[in-house]
């Protein structure tokens, strides 16, 4: 910005000491010698001054060689600009597109709007890799950059765009895109592309949430039904209400999550009470088996089954460090 307003001042400079110089050597008025130094600053010469004496031609020579090299030189520089930051943009999108490549198990938001920019910083701030799809270039940029977010410029209806984000090694897609028509179309697409990935949705009306879910959505949220079953829970319990949105809350260091018991986890087979989850900081409140079997509180010598989702309350190190366990990826 700075290197276009200094050249913007040389210019305006250049064409007012035109000005001044064709007024004086060749007696014209200020608008015809402001005209005159225009064209000949721009070298379109569509004319020259009357009754050029020696001084005139002189200047005008002068004027010439000077304003040539400086239009040259700006235009240059302009051109530059403008070049340079074609190919930055360029080569940023192919370093995005090759780390996008990359991620596995990752969250893909299909829409930048308010619920969509608060799903990615709910997942930003619990550390989870995921990638925006947005067709809004400009608003992508605004704040998936200053925020250093990964994201995808297109259509997320397009299956193409959805394959370059990595559909078919994502854990989980939210299609918050504005109309349900389009989070249908999403939800079709992606589900043929990952028969596996978890699928969440909104509905802006009620009628939608049955073709969505038919659709292949996992979770479809009405968001106008949800906030108001949550009015009314805080009018019956606000106290218990209030203990539950501590899970909720932007910046708490609570989390409460669905951890799922992969082949390779080393819970497997063991009690409930042998583990040293509680003594982690992670209380698990609740256990559904494979087979639909939910155990609401489990006892402690409940034992974990490969295939259990395990409902785990506590500080988000710890069910981080639980969910990592449960992968097979550590140990206790």
């Amino acid at each position: 910005m700075k290197r276009f307003i200094a050249l913007a001042i040389l210019l305006t400079l250049l064409a007012l000491l035109g000005t001044v110089g064709f007024h004086f050597t060749s007696n014209t008025g200020w608008l015809e010698s402001l005209y005159l130094a225009v064209i000949t600053l721009t070298t379109v010469g569509s004319r020259e001054p009357p009754e050029l004496d020696t001084d005139a031609k002189i200047f005008v020579m002068i004027y010439l060689v000077i304003g040539l090299g400086v239009f040259s030189y700006s235009a240059f520089q302009i051109g530059s600009v403008v070049v340079n930051a074609e190919l930055r943009g360029m080569f940023e999108r192919r370093k995005m597109q090759k780390h996008i490549d990359q991620m596995k198990d990752h969250y893909i938001v299909c829409g930048l709007g308010r619920m969509g920019t608060t799903i990615c910083e709910y997942l930003q701030q619990r550390g989870k890799p995921f990638v925006v799809i947005d067709h809004d270039d400009s608003r992508l940029e605004d704040v998936c950059i200053s925020d250093g977010w990964s994201y995808i410029h297109g259509d997320a209806t397009d299956d193409q765009v959805l394959q370059s984000a990595g559909i078919d090694r994502a854990k989980s897609l939210a299609s918050v895109l504005p109309t349900d028509a389009d989070n249908v179309y999403v939800i079709l697409s992606s589900r043929i592309l990952n028969q596996k990935i978890q699928i969440v949705a909104r509905a802006s009306e009620e009628k939608a949430v049955e073709k969505m879910e038919r659709a292949g959505a996992s979770r479809v949220i009405s968001p106008f039904s949800s906030g108001a079953v949550k009015i009314a829970r805080f009018m019956i319990n606000p106290s218990i209400e209030d203990f539950l949105e501590v899970a909720d809350t932007r910046g708490t260091d609570w989390e409460l999550a669905d951890v799922q018991i992969s082949p390779d986890s080393t819970l497997i087979g063991k009690q409930l009470m042998e583990t040293d989850l509680r003594d982690r900081g992670v209380m698990v409140i609740g256990i559904r088996r494979s087979n639909g079997e939910r155990l609401m509180p489990p006892p402690g010598n409940a034992i974990i089954h490969e295939g259990d989702s395990l409902f785990a309350f506590g500080s988000t190190n710890a069910v981080n460090a639980m969910i990592s366990e449960s992968t097979g990826d550590n140990s206790i």
